[in-house]
């Protein structure tokens, strides 16, 4: 036994696998350094280390320094070799990729019980290999021009404006479809309900697609997620333009959807490589907008399609099949990567070429993918967050059921125009203006609140505090809440000028983008390392009801009455005015005891999978 494995808490019983598992943990960890406060433009750098809380059976995980520091992306610090060593989240990232950790008790017996193949050709096994780590790539201090954060500001907006128009076109195409559906029941024979399921099966396709795209980009990076989402997005837009029965359009529509998601689930977390406290606001506000807009600006465009004679329902969809060509094209020319982990692969890649020397490599690259530990740990992470996390669980049933109200407005606002005040298909759309200026005054509510945050920051030392976000989902709850009753009261009878109840879009839209925004910004604060898969979590049940929603807008409308139905949906959502109270006050100790969420103290707390532990 080496001395470092001597180093145990008395009374720990060390068998052999607990022994490599401390050893490897006390190597990566004899530099590690205690925690210091995080100035707001610092890049996050864990300390090195292959060790995870849910690989420790015996060792108990207070018993490990473990630290997280964050280096200045501005100044000082490029002296200090330490600093030079680890400026990324990519270490902390790998701790839970798919393939990172040392090893677990029941592969490591396997791989013991296995007998070794010959090495072949008559040659004995070569002698074992220098020190690893010495062949690992690093960035090159804090300033690194190739780390995301560091780009220049043109740069950065450059990317931020054509990840806006690709996840704007996704947003679109998810509402364009609404004006058709009376066109597409005529035309295939079928009920204004089954003809529903092309905007139902396309927003299900959003909630099914970040549980594969947000872990493939915590495991191969954002860029590939997103050309490969662009691609496959526009062709079943293609596929839903040609169709020729109901259900290859339901079909079509389902994994435009699918593919679509991508951008939605992949985005924010860019932003999130690329911008650090400071600004990171700023850009999830761009992206927030686009969310919500898309599908507000579509439902008039593609009325105004059905409108026109020489178009007809099938140029809905290849508008988005269009739009959705020319963002795979832009992304893939023009779109780099930014996620710190696989930036480093590439950087190894060069390196090898160049120096000729096999052995240099990023840490990314010493992951193994075992297909069990891939679905269990990756693609279930998303479904482990929104389960298992209060805050994600809480906010999501928030964000839900307000997405679920976007796209039932999406089906009810035309008809309540069409049938209570006469417009017609294209101008039944426009009233959805009142919910897109209220979503930009949210959006210039949010960025105002930019130098008060800012102060914040500087009184706080630089360290960023999640709750700081949740006034502003507070007084979108209420404008929210607002909104629905104005509409619901005021839209019912032909008695009311129809100004009236489009003004009411303007609470609704402005509290609709308050309580999304901050909430995204809130999930990625909180889960910085984990911020696709907390998003994604938050998709896939926003999702769901977004695709719920619709099935049933119009036999609530006719059957309860518009004023009515607004009512019930009015009180539904004062009801979950007081979540964002909740956190306000109990957040930062949910946090504490979070399994995913970074912690001054611990970096991560203690989490135990059932059954990864069992001898």
């Amino acid at each position: 036994m080496s001395a470092r494995a001597d180093q145990a808490p008395r009374g720990v019983p060390l068998d052999e696998v607990d022994r490599e598992i401390l050893e490897a943990e006390l190597d990566a960890r004899l530099d590690s350094q205690a925690y210091q406060p995080r100035p707001s433009d610092e890049i996050e750098r864990p300390a090195s280390s292959s060790y995870s809380p849910r690989d420790s059976t015996h060792i108990p995980y207070n018993s490990f320094p473990v630290s997280m520091s964050r280096v200045p992306t501005q100044g000082g610090g490029a002296d200090e070799p330490e600093h030079l060593m680890r400026i990324l989240t990519e270490r902390s990232q790998h701790d839970e990729t798919v393939g990172r950790r040392v090893t677990t008790r029941r592969s490591s017996i396997r791989r013991r019980a296995k007998p070794l193949p010959a090495f072949g050709a008559d040659k004995p096994y070569p002698p074992m290999l220098p020190e690893q780590e010495a062949y690992v790539v690093e960035f090159d201090g804090p300033n690194d021009p190739i780390h995301a954060q560091n780009w220049p500001l043109r740069k950065k907006i450059i990317m931020a404006g054509l990840l806006g128009y690709t996840t704007l076109t996704s947003a679109f195409a998810s509402s364009v479809f609404s004006p058709t559906i009376p066109a597409i029941a005529a035309e295939f024979n079928v009920s204004s309900t089954v003809a529903t399921l092309g905007l139902t099966f396309f927003v299900l396709g959003f909630a099914f697609g970040p549980s594969f795209w947000a872990p493939l980009s915590e495991l191969r990076g954002r860029r590939l997620p997103i050309v490969l989402a662009m691609f496959g997005f526009t062709i079943f837009s293609i596929a839903a333009a040609v169709a020729k029965d109901i259900q290859t359009v339901v079909i079509s529509r389902f994994f435009a959807g699918l593919f679509g998601a991508g951008p939605l689930s992949v985005v924010a977390a860019v932003f999130a490589d690329m911008f650090d406290n400071r600004t990171r606001g700023i850009a999830i506000t761009i992206f927030s907008m686009t969310v919500f807009t898309g599908p507000m600006f579509a439902p008039f465009v593609g009325g105004y399609v059905m409108e026109n004679p020489t178009l007809g329902w099938r140029w809905t969809q290849w508008i988005p099949a269009i739009m959705g060509a020319a963002a795979f094209l832009l992304d893939l020319f023009f779109v780099e990567e930014t996620y710190p982990p696989v930036i480093l692969v590439q950087k190894a890649s060069e390196l090898r070429r160049r120096t000729l020397n096999w052995g240099i490599h990023a840490k990314q690259e010493e992951i193994e993918v075992d297909f069990r530990e891939l679905v269990s740990h990756n693609f279930s992470r998303p479904m482990r967050l929104l389960f298992n996390e209060p805050i994600v669980l809480l906010l999501t049933i928030y964000t839900a059921f307000i997405y679920g109200l976007l796209y039932l407005f999406i089906t009810a606002y035309p008809a309540v125009y069409q049938r209570v005040h006469g417009f017609g298909q294209g101008a039944s759309g426009l009233p959805f203006i009142g919910l897109i200026v209220g979503q930009i005054l949210a959006g210039i509510f949010v960025l105002a609140q930019q130098p008060w945050y800012m102060r914040k920051l500087a009184a706080n030392n630089g360290v960023p505090i999640p709750e700081w976000r949740l006034p502003t989902i507070i007084v979108g709850g209420v404008s929210f809440t607002i909104g629905i009753f104005w509409f619901g009261w005021t839209g019912f009878t032909k008695d009311i000028h129809w100004i009236v109840p489009t003004i009411s879009g303007i609470f609704t839209g402005f509290g609709l983008l308050c309580i999304f925004l901050q909430a995204i910004n809130y999930l990625v604060d909180a889960y910085l390392m984990f911020a696709a898969s907390a998003i994604a979590a938050n998709t896939f049940l926003r999702s769901l009801a977004g695709a719920g929603f619709p099935l049933f807008a119009q036999q609530m409308f006719k059957g309860m009455g518009i004023q009515w139905a607004a009512t019930l949906l009015g009180c539904v959502a004062v009801v979950l005015v007081p979540i964002p109270v909740i956190f306000y006050i109990y957040g930062a100790r949910l946090r504490a005891r979070s399994s995913f969420a970074p912690t001054p103290a611990g970096g991560f707390a203690e989490k135990k999978d059932e059954g990864e532990n069992a001898v």
